[in-house]
């Protein structure tokens, strides 16, 4: 069985929108645990947009980036 790798070191926009999603998730748990239950509203927020990207291909964040030149991986509309 072979592998092949590519010569790209840059992650993809799917790959950096989940992480950051999962970042804000983690940050937004940790304020609501130790600050204030109102930062799970954060949490909401993520989910929100995450679902815009999932319905409509774009989400705020996937548009900014691609600003700063991350492309997609996946081809879809």
């Amino acid at each position: 069985m072979t592998t092949t790798q590519t010569s790209t070191t840059t992650w993809p926009l799917e790959r950096v929108l989940f992480a950051m999603a999962g970042t804000m998730a983690l940050v937004s748990a940790g304020l609501a645990a130790l600050v204030s239950p109102w930062f799970l509203l954060l949490t909401a927020f993520v989910g929100i947009n995450q679902w815009l990207y999932v319905a409509f291909g774009a989400c705020p964040a996937s548009i900014v980036l691609k600003k700063f030149g991350v492309t997609p991986q996946c081809g879809w509309r």
